[in-house]
């Protein structure tokens, strides 16, 4: 490399350290981004944009197969499976791509290779042609995570799948078991279940999707199981058994063992951070179960090192990880931004039904002890719901009764991934129900029920 001196070097080029990149050179810093493996990172490659582009091939199949619902003819309607992963593959290298061009665009020198740290402002990048030092006034570690393995249950490629085989997979189950309802394995769940497969969700706590809002999860569990999923709640499963093209899974639940057999598990039960080999522990920075410890601007405990995203901890979501990298960014070029808060991140799950919510759960909000109003509206009660033939749903408020502060959304049903950020930015302008109530929304509009569910907190709800 001709210059090896940089202002910054962000290792990682995922949502959180692309974007960090892009924002230090954007203001006038000199900048390179370390990456092992794929420009995008995993959310790009393997996470966030694939799976998306999945679900909406077996929600198009889902219309297709209820045409009749809508007064429309659709006959001999099939999918063909290759070309279903195929188009979630392409769609993905389309969107890494554009990450290239957005690095060389603000002139951000990109090194493919295996970084560690040696030293302060040092690093040492092993790549194909050998290693190489570069120097940085700030570094960010910016190195994501990956799948959990428990032990007996490691993914093997075949029969028992990580989501990177399950987003390109050897063969389209026909009896599938999910370890785990997060929203990585649920939506996995969703996607195999729409195209036919019997499935069977396993969690080990006492509800599916266990960090959403209790009323919101049993609203979904009830919609999947509608849509003929198996839910086994404070279950385990304690090993499996490979036998050829078939798995025999010994499943505890509610004191009593039981073996069942499927073609194919699918293990999602969380992720742990990538932080070996980047030498942390010589350089002064705290690991804790797997992720760096760091303050709310994301400094570590060495000088001129931060990290962000995954790595980070929680919540482990893209969207956190870009403002970090931004925030970080901007730190680093004499700014004075604001914290990222993970009260104010949303989480979105893009199962059928989707599943958004920010702030605090209803449990939450009182054992913190607020004195609440909570509001809700269901997708029965609006007229956008019903034309649309996605009447199921609900959206759900919660306030402090004291100060009208908005604590908490929660929302399942069609497009609540879109509608979520309606409440995130009234979080953000710190706006109360007064605001909310005196906001006109469009008619009609799935957004309608949002302005419902604020005037029900209250007691001025018309449409139910």
């Amino acid at each position: 490399m001709a210059d090896s001196s940089f202002d910054v070097v962000v290792i990682g080029s995922g949502p959180g350290g692309y974007v960090c990149a892009i924002r230090a050179a954007q203001l006038g810093l000199k900048v390179a981004c370390i990456e092992r493996e794929h420009l995008g990172g995993i959310c790009l490659n393997w996470g966030c944009i694939p799976t998306k582009a999945l679900l909406r091939s077996a929600e198009v199949y889902h219309q297709m197969e209820n045409a009749k619902d809508y007064g429309l003819k659709a006959d001999g309607v099939g999918f063909d499976f290759d070309a279903v992963i195929n188009r979630s593959r392409g769609v993905a290298k389309q969107l890494a791509g554009g990450v290239g061009h957005l690095l060389k665009k603000n002139k951000v020198t990109v090194i493919m290779g295996e970084a560690r740290l040696a030293g302060k402002g040092k690093i040492v990048v092993k790549t194909d042609k050998g290693e190489e030092t570069v120097t940085a006034k700030s570094i960010v570690i910016a190195t994501g995570a990956r799948a959990r393995e428990l032990p007996g249950l490691e993914p093997d490629g075949k029969r028992v799948w990580n989501y990177k085989t399950a987003l390109k997979p050897p063969h389209m189950p026909k009896k599938l078991l999910v370890i785990g309802s997060g929203a990585i394995g649920i939506e996995f769940a969703s996607f195999f279940n729409t195209l036919g497969a019997d499935t069977t969700v396993v969690e080990v706590l006492d509800r599916v999707l266990p960090v959403e809002d209790a009323e919101i999860s049993a609203l979904a569990k009830k919609q999947f199981q509608k849509q003929g999923m198996k839910i086994m709640e404070k279950a385990t499963v304690k090993s499996l058994d490979r036998k050829g093209d078939k798995v025999i899974a010994e499943i505890e639940s509610g004191g009593k063992t039981e073996k069942q057999e499927f073609d194919t598990v699918i293990s999602a039960v969380g992720i742990v951070g990538n932080v070996e080999n980047l030498g942390l522990e010589q350089a002064g920075i705290k690991v804790d179960r797997t992720h760096i410890v760091t303050d709310e601007f994301c400094r570590t405990g060495a000088d001129g090192v931060f990290a962000i995203g995954d790595v980070a901890g929680a919540p482990w979501l893209a969207h956190k990880a870009s403002h970090e990298g931004v925030m970080v960014a901007e730190m680093i070029a004499g700014g004075h931004p604001h914290a990222v808060k993970p009260s104010a991140i949303a989480g979105c799950t893009y199962c059928q039904p989707q599943v958004a919510s920010v702030g605090l759960t209803e449990e939450k909000a009182k054992a913190a002890g607020y004195d609440i109003k909570v509001g809700r509206f269901p997708f029965i009660g609006n007229g956008k719901a019903i034309a649309l033939g996605e009447p199921d749903g609900l959206i759900k408020t919660i306030f402090d009764a004291k100060t009208g502060e908005l604590l908490g959304a929660h929302m399942v049903g069609a497009e609540v991934t879109e509608l979520i950020q309606g409440y995130l930015i009234g979080r953000t302008l710190e706006t109360t129900e007064a605001e909310l109530i005196e906001t006109v929304f469009p008619h009609p509009t799935l957004s309608e029920m949002m302005h419902e569910s604020v005037l029900a907190a209250y007691g001025r709800a018309i449409h139910i």
